[in-house]
C-alpha cells in the first residue's frame, strides 16, 4: 500500500502530490500524541496543508532550520534542547524513507520550530530598554500565532533566512554571528601601524590604504582617497576627518586576521544582538527608530525605510536612554524647561557675570516650582551664587521664540524620564560627525519634515500662545536604541561606543527592569 502510494505521488502532478502529503499529515496528526492542541489547530485551520513539504517533497527550508538550531548558542540557547540529531535523522528519513516519514518530519519540524521561536521571543527578565507603555513590551507569541505568521510569509525560505519572527536588525546581526561571517570578515589587506596618514602622504602604507578602499594603489593620498576615507569613516561612526589614525586603521583592519570575525567584533555583535531583542519583533505599520550610537533617525512604513535624518543626542554625561513609547501629540511654541544641572553650570554663571539682562535677552523665566501652574519669581531675589555652587536648585524655563532650545515644536511620548524629540535652532551641531550635545532628548534635523510624515501635514499654531498641543490622529511608536554594530546596506557597520555601554554590558542590562513583565 505504501509503495503504491509512493509511486502514485511520484507521477501525479504537483497539486495531487500536495493533496497526498496533506492526507499523510492529517493521518499523522490524528495518530500522534503531541502535547497541547495549538499545532493540531494550526493544521486543522489550513485543511492539513503541510508547512515544510512542497510537491510531495521536503524542501531546503528544513536544512535552513537545522542550521538555525545548530547555531542557537549565539542566542543564549542550548541547541540540544531542540534535539538536532533526531531532527536531522527525521529529515534524512523523509528524503530517503517511506512516504509516512514525510509526515513525521513535517510534524517534528513544526514542533521544534515553534519551540525555538518561542524561546527566542521569550522576554528577558531584565532589559536595557524602557517600555513606556505596556503594549510595546516584548511578548512571547502563542504556538499557533507564530506558525500562522510563518505560513502567511510570502516565502518560508525567506522567513527563515531573515529570522522573520524578530526585528530585521536582529536577523542581520544573528546571521553575521552564526552563518554569514563574510559580512563582517576582516579584509585581506592589513595596514600596519605608523604615523597618521593624511592628504599629501606617500609610501607603501598609502598604497595599501588606496587598495583597501578600492582605488588604484598607484597614487598619492589625494582628494579621491580623502573622499573615500571620509565615506568609510562616516559609515563606521568615526569622525569624517580623512585622517588614517589609530581608530580609523582599527576599523579598516577589522581587528582580525582575515579568516573571520575577530573576538572583539563577536563580542560587540553579541552585545548588540541583545539590544536588538528590544526592537519590535512584529513592527507596527508605521514607527520611528532612533539610534543614539549613529545619531540618526529613520521613519518606517510597512517594513521599509521612508525617510532618514540626522539627530543630536545626549552628551556622555547626559546619555539618551534606550526607551520605547507612543508619540501622541506635538507641542507647538513650546517652553524649554532647563534641566537644573544646566541652570547651575550655564545660566547662573552668566547671570553672575552679566546680570538680569542675560535672562531677559534670552527669554528665561524663574518659576516658583515644578507644578503645572507655577508662579513667576523675580530673578533679582535669587541667590545666583548659591545656584552656581549647587547649593540651591531653582526652576528656569525659556519662553517660545527664535532662540528657544526646543525650536518650533516638540514631539512627545509620555514617559517617566521626560525624554522627547524636538526641533532645534542650533543647526550647526547637526553638521558635526559626533552629535552628542543634548541633555538627553533627541534634536531632529528637520522637524517640519518629520511632522509632515506624522500628521500628513505640517501643523500650525492658531496663535502665538505657548504650549499648544496638537494630537496625532493615530499614535506612532518610537524606539530609541543604541547599536554599536548595526546593518548598513549589505554589511555590518561597527560604530564608536561613545557612551561606554559595551564595556559593561551586564551592569547596563541590569539597571532597568521591564516594568510590565
Amino acid at each position: 500500500m505504501w509503495l503504491a502510494a509512493a509511486l502514485a505521488s511520484a507521477i501525479l502532478p504537483s497539486a495531487a502530490a500536495a493533496q497526498f502529503a496533506s492526507g499523510e499529515v492529517q493521518a499523522a496528526i490524528r495518530s500522534s500524541r503531541m502535547p497541547g492542541h495549538e499545532v493540531r489547530d494550526f493544521y486543522r485551520g489550513r485543511s492539513y496543508q503541510p508547512l515544510w513539504v512542497r510537491g510531495g517533497e521536503l524542501g531546503s527550508e528544513a536544512d535552513t532550520f537545522l542550521r538555525l538550531v545548530e547555531s542557537a548558542g549565539v542566542e543564549g540557547l542550548d541547541p540540544d534542547d531542540y534535539r538536532p540529531r533526531a531532527l536531522a535523522e527525521a529529515v534524512d528519513a523523509a528524503r530517503h524513507g517511506p512516504p509516512a516519514a514525510l509526515a513525521r518530519a513535517e510534524i517534528l519540524l513544526t514542533r521544534r520550530f515553534a519551540q525555538y521561536v518561542r524561546d527566542v521571543r521569550r522576554p528577558p527578565r531584565r532589559a536595557a530598554m524602557i517600555y513606556a507603555e505596556r503594549g510595546l513590551a516584548p511578548v512571547r507569541p502563542t504556538v499557533r500565532a507564530l506558525l500562522e505568521r510563518a505560513a502567511r510569509a510570502p516565502s518560508l525560505a525567506e522567513h527563515l533566512d531573515t529570522i522573520g519572527w524578530m526585528h530585521p536588525f536582529y536577523g542581520r546581526l544573528r546571521n553575521a554571528l552564526a552563518a554569514d561571517p563574510g559580512s563582517v570578515r576582516a579584509p585581506s589587506i592589513q595596514i600596519p601601524p605608523g604615523p597618521t596618514l593624511r592628504e599629501g602622504s606617500t609610501g607603501e602604507r598609502v598604497r595599501m590604504l588606496r587598495a583597501r578602499l578600492g582605488l588604484d594603489p598607484d597614487g598619492l593620498f589625494d582628494a579621491d582617497l580623502a573622499r573615500a576615507l571620509r565615506d568609510f569613516q562616516g559609515a563606521h561612526g568615526l569622525p569624517r576627518d580623512a585622517l588614517a589614525g589609530p581608530l580609523t586603521l582599527a576599523a579598516l583592519n577589522g581587528g582580525g586576521s582575515g579568516s573571520g570575525i575577530s573576538a572583539e567584533q563577536r563580542r560587540t555583535l553579541l552585545i548588540n544582538l541583545a539590544r536588538a531583542r528590544g526592537l519590535p519583533a512584529e513592527p507596527p505599520p508605521r514607527y520611528i527608530l532612533v539610534d543614539a550610537a549613529a545619531a540618526r533617525l529613520w521613519t518606517y512604513e510597512n517594513g521599509r525605510v521612508r525617510d532618514t535624518m540626522r539627530v543630536v543626542v545626549g552628551r556622555v554625561t547626559d546619555q539618551t536612554p534606550m526607551i520605547a513609547g507612543m508619540i501622541r501629540f506635538a507641542t507647538l511654541n513650546p517652553y524649554w524647561n532647563v534641566p537644573p544641572d544646566l541652570v547651575a553650570s550655564r545660566i547662573a554663571p552668566n547671570v553672575l557675570d552679566d546680570g538680569m539682562p542675560y535672562l531677559r535677552g534670552r527669554g528665561y523665566e524663574v518659576l516658583s516650582d515644578w507644578s503645572s501652574n507655577p508662579s513667576l519669581v523675580d530673578p533679582g531675589t535669587i541667590d545666583w551664587a548659591a545656584v552656581a555652587a549647587g547649593q540651591r536648585e531653582i526652576r528656569v524655563r525659556q519662553r517660545p521664540g527664535p532662540s528657544n532650545a526646543m525650536g518650533r515644536m516638540k514631539f512627545q511620548f509620555p514617559n517617566s524620564l521626560g525624554v522627547y524629540l524636538h526641533d532645534t535652532p542650533e543647526r550647526d551641531l547637526l553638521r558635526e560627525t559626533a552629535r552628542q550635545f543634548s541633555a538627553g532628548c533627541v534634536r531632529v534635523e528637520d522637524a517640519p519634515r518629520l511632522a509632515r510624515w506624522l500628521f500628513g501635514r505640517v501643523p500650525t499654531a492658531p496663535s502665538r500662545a505657548p504650549e499648544q498641543q496638537i494630537a496625532l490622529p493615530s499614535p506612532v511608536a518610537v524606539y530609541i536604541t543604541y547599536l554599536t554594530a548595526a546593518p548598513d546596506g549589505d554589511r555590518i557597520a561597527f560604530r564608536e561606543d561613545v557612551y561606554g555601554r559595551d564595556s559593561a554590558p551586564r551592569r547596563q542590562s541590569a539597571e532597568i527592569r521591564l516594568p510590565f513583565l
